[in-house]
C-alpha cells in the first residue's frame, strides 16, 4: 500500500513571506495615506476660509461697514450669513476679522502651519 504524506496548513516560512510582503506593503501604504489627509484638511480649511470671506464681503455691503469680524457673521439667528464653522485641524476662526482693504485671510492651525486664502 502506498501512503500519501498529506500536506495541511502552511509552513514557516511561507507565512514569513506573507507578513514581510504586508510589512513592505504597509510601509509603502501609510506615509501616501499621511499625505493624502493632510492635503485633504488644507483644503477644507482653504474652503472653510473661502466661505468666511464671501459671507464677510456680503455683510459689509449689507451693513455699509469697512470690516468685520467672525461675531457678526457666525451664528443660528436668520440674519448670520454662516451657520457654523467646523474647525478640521484645531484651527480657531474666532480671530478673523477681514477688512475692506486686506486682500488675503490667514488662519493657523496646529497640524500644518497657516493657510491663506486671497480675496
Amino acid at each position: 500500500m502506498k501512503t500519501r504524506n498529506a500536506r495541511n496548513g502552511f509552513t514557516l516560512v511561507e507565512i514569513m513571506i506573507v507578513v514581510v510582503i504586508i510589512g513592505l506593503l504597509a510601509t509603502m501604504a501609510i506615509p501616501t495615506f499621511n499625505k493624502v489627509r493632510l492635503e485633504s484638511r488644507v483644503k477644507t480649511v482653504t474652503n472653510n476660509l473661502r466661505q468666511v470671506c464671501s459671507a464677510a464681503q456680503q455683510y459689509m455691503l449689507d451693513k455699509g461697514v469697512a470690516s468685520c469680524g467672525e461675531t457678526d457673521l457666525v451664528g443660528t439667528n436668520t440674519d448670520n450669513y454662516i451657520r457654523s464653522i467646523s474647525p478640521v485641524a484645531g484651527e480657531d476662526y474666532t480671530t478673523i476679522l477681514i477688512q475692506q482693504t486686506t486682500s488675503e485671510v490667514s488662519i493657523s492651525a496646529l497640524t500644518f502651519g497657516t493657510v491663506t486664502y486671497n480675496l
